[in-house]
């Protein structure tokens, strides 16, 4: 059986993602160093998380597939960028979030971000998947990317400390 973070980069590979941003995060580490030691990516770290979704969406402009990688903390800070560049001009900015805030968690605040980010996504009309299964994973992965792209529509695929099996230590 694959592991989690082997499936996205597969999946990615498959969708043409070439361009990968992210911030730093100790769930989706196994995925960035995956990622990392694959020719096939420019893969980058930012210090925020809008910085990663204008360069993904600049690189969309310029013809070139990218891919935002964060935890749920980060996606606080991106309800303007949002709703100002990828919504409106239709960019299919996708987004992986490892998601914190709940099964355990210990901190307050992942878990007031983990109960508004669905809804937010919601409310601009964001697809959005929690991956949870790995059964699952590609199918969900691969079927959320391409229609992204298909119809122009930003994305987000959550990624559940189900899937991920982060523990309560990890987080600390």
């Amino acid at each position: 059986m694959s592991r989690w973070y082997d499936v996205i980069v597969d999946v990615l590979k498959r969708n043409q993602i070439r361009l990968v941003t992210y911030v730093p995060d100790k769930v989706l580490t196994p995925l960035i160093k995956a990622i990392e030691a694959d020719g096939y990516f420019t893969v980058f770290a930012v210090a925020r998380e809008e910085e990663a979704v204008g360069i993904v969406c600049g690189s969309w402009m310029g013809g070139l597939r990218g891919i935002v990688l964060m935890q749920t903390s980060g996606f606080a800070t991106l309800g303007n960028v949002l709703a100002s560049l990828a919504v409106p001009y239709q960019i299919p900015l996708l987004m992986i979030v490892s998601e914190r805030g709940t099964l355990g968690e210990f901190n307050q605040g992942q878990a007031l971000v983990c109960r508004t980010m669905r809804p937010l996504l919601t409310s601009l009309g964001i697809e959005t998947h929690t991956l949870s299964r790995s059964d699952e994973l590609d199918f969900t992965a691969d079927r959320t990317i391409s229609q992204a792209i298909a119809t122009q529509a930003p994305a987000a695929l959550i990624l559940s400390p189900l899937l991920t099996h982060a523990k309560r230590q990890e987080l600390q």
